[in-house]
Parts: structure tokens; C-alpha cells; sequence
């Protein structure tokens, strides 16, 4: 299936679910999906412990779909698992259950929003999200002790009260542009991409840097 159970921590009585929202569920969420749990893996020393789901789907998504081969290389440049991915196009159940929905490009927050279920302060998209995280202390959120649910959610609450004081440098910067049909340095410059913007995002979830 699409999306990954991570098991619970000690202390996490409930589970926080991430959803990431592109086009065809081919190419820019599944990278971002399987990018994003690799991350949490990493961080937290092997087999991930945390109370998370982490999913994707997409707007116009390609329903039992592989992913492109160019997007698995991609992962795999990374040491990420492609393996038992297939598409899903979005619902209005994925959007409800979803604690957190990041998505490729603002038309796809916009649409996700438009679909109601009080997604407005949830949706964000990837790089926004990464703009707002990096201006939270990290003091400020619960430790990893009272769970990482606990934890997420309180980023969430925080970066949805920072929206609209920190905006974007441009119209633009807040895109991951669609690789779907380009060749595989276009691909690999995506991937780069959406790393660099997990980066900040799984160390505020984990509490832990990347190593070097």
C-alpha cells in the first residue's frame, strides 16, 4: 500500500498522519512519502519508532499505479525504499484523517482546502511548511517524551499561526515543479529538492540533525 505505519513510541497514545498531495501519485508524493519516512528512519537510528503514518496521494492521482522508474532512482540515490508503492487518487477519507497534508504546488493546497473538513490550518505546501518550521523554536514544542504525535501536532498549531507573517520571497517559492516526463537529472534536481525541504521538518519532528 501507498502510505507506512510507524510504530508508537513510549508515551505516544495516538498516531499523527502525513499526507502528501501531488498530481498523479507517481512521481513528486511518492518521492516526498518514502523520502520522508527514510528521514525518520535515519534520524531515529534504524527501525523508526515513532507514533507516525506517513502517506501519500494525488489530485488527479493514477489509482493502482507504479511509480515512474524515474522517480524510484531517485530514491534509491538516497538509499530510500521505492519498493510496494502504488498510486492512489485523492479522497475526501485521506484529507479527514490527515493530520498534516503537504503538498507539491499551491494549486494543490488550494484544491485539497477546497474539498472542506476543516483542512485550511492542516494544508500546507511542502516548502511553505519548511519556511514556517524553520522560524519555530524548537524549545517551544513538547519533547519527544510526552510522544512525536503530541509533538507534531503542536508544529502544525504553530506554523499555521505563523502563516501570513512569513511569506513567501516569491510567487514561486513555494513549488516543486512536475519531473513527470523529463529525464532523470531533472528528476534527481527534484529529489534534491524535496530533501533539502524534509530536512528541517523531520529534525523539528524528531529533535534530531541530520548527520553530515
Amino acid at each position: 500500500m501507498a502510505g507506512g505505519y510507524l510504530p508508537a513510541v513510549a508515551g505516544g497514545s495516538s498516531s499523527f498522519r502525513i499526507l502528501h498531495v501531488s498530481t498523479g501519485n507517481v512521481c513528486r508524493s511518492p518521492i516526498t512519502e518514502r523520502l520522508t519516512r527514510h528521514a525518520l528512519s535515519h534520524r531515529l537510528g534504524g527501525p523508526v519508532t515513532g507514533d507516525l503514518i506517513v502517506e501519500s496521494a494525488g489530485t488527479w492521482g493514477h489509482e493502482g499505479a507504479p511509480m515512474e522508474a524515474n522517480a524510484a532512482a531517485v530514491l534509491a540515490d538516497f538509499g530510500a525504499d521505492a519498493t510496494g508503492f502504488t498510486g492512489r487518487e485523492l479522497l475526501d477519507e485521506h484529507v479527514i484523517r490527515a493530520d498534516l497534508v503537504l503538498t507539491a504546488t499551491r494549486d494543490h493546497r488550494a484544491q485539497v482546502i477546497s474539498m472542506g473538513h476543516s483542512a485550511g490550518l492542516r494544508t500546507f505546501t511542502l516548502k511553505e511548511f519548511t519556511r514556517l518550521v524553520r522560524a519555530i523554536d524548537p524549545a517551544t514544542l513538547p519533547p519527544l517524551e510526552d510522544g512525536m504525535a503530541e509533538r507534531a501536532r503542536s508544529l502544525v498549531r504553530a506554523a499555521a499561526a505563523l502563516r501570513g507573517w512569513l511569506l513567501a520571497p516569491s510567487p514561486d517559492a513555494d513549488e516543486v515543479y512536475d519531473p513527470y516526463g523529463a529525464p532523470i537529472t531533472f528528476f534527481r534536481s527534484i529529489g534534491d529538492e524535496i530533501s533539502q525541504a524534509l530536512d528541517p521538518v523531520v529534525t523539528a519532528l524528531t529533535g534530531v540533525t541530520a548527520s553530515r
